[in-house]
């Protein structure tokens, strides 16, 4: 399975905008954006000349790379997206929303959305009672979604329990600390996700 390997922080230089892929150290002094705020290589601190095209490509490398997710399987969220009624953009956002490792991070279970995939691969989640262990798997209305009973006593799961509450969660979900479960209300609208990404970019590029 393709995955990217290479230093996260470098991915938020490059798009010049914390992405918080590192959980707790986006927050800190210790954050590489803090100290070189342009994107890196030799030629990072040179000014590039800022075409329509150079704007929407990298609207959609910075919303892929927020979520995770690689080029092709993007691009099938795109052409998914498209399909549904609505706005092409909007619908986008729901779709990356609604997948299990980002509804995991949303709750409070993981510091990254890296952490919460890792979560999931290794099979510390059950929705509606089975066992799912794939991070893209799309929760849906009235799911009810768990930390495995044999889960619960590791360390991420104990620190996620205990900071419970330091972290708004959306209000499409309901979380339960005291037995580690996350209600699924709804689906996410535009309005709540705070995803700082102009999703009509995204649209113009693939529509192109």
């Amino acid at each position: 399975m393709a995955r990217y390997t290479g230093a996260d922080c470098k991915r938020c230089r490059r798009e010049k905008v914390k992405l918080f892929l590192k959980g707790s150290k986006c927050d800190g002094p210790k954050c590489p954006i803090e100290s070189r705020p342009y994107p890196p290589g030799q030629h990072g601190r040179a000014r590039a000349k800022e075409s329509e095209y150079l704007l929407q490509m990298r609207e959609k490398q910075k919303c892929a790379r927020i979520y995770g997710v690689l080029e092709k399987q993007f691009r099938n969220y795109y052409t998914e997206a498209s399909r549904l009624a609505g706005k092409t953009g909007e619908n986008l956002l729901v779709l990356l929303e609604t997948r299990l490792d980002n509804v995991i991070y949303r709750a409070g279970f993981a510091k990254s959305r890296d952490m919460a995939r890792q979560i999931v691969r290794h099979g510390h989640i059950l929705v509606n009672g089975r066992k799912v262990d794939i991070p893209s798997f799309h929760v849906s209305q009235f799911d009810i979604i768990d930390v495995r009973t044999k889960s619960q006593d590791l360390t991420p799961f104990i620190v996620a329990s205990a900071e419970f509450g330091e972290k708004s969660v959306p209000a499409w979900l309901e979380v339960v600390p005291s037995s580690m479960r996350i209600i699924v209300h709804g689906q996410p609208t535009r309005a709540i996700i705070d995803t700082q990404v102009q999703e009509q970019l995204i649209v113009e590029l693939y529509s192109k």
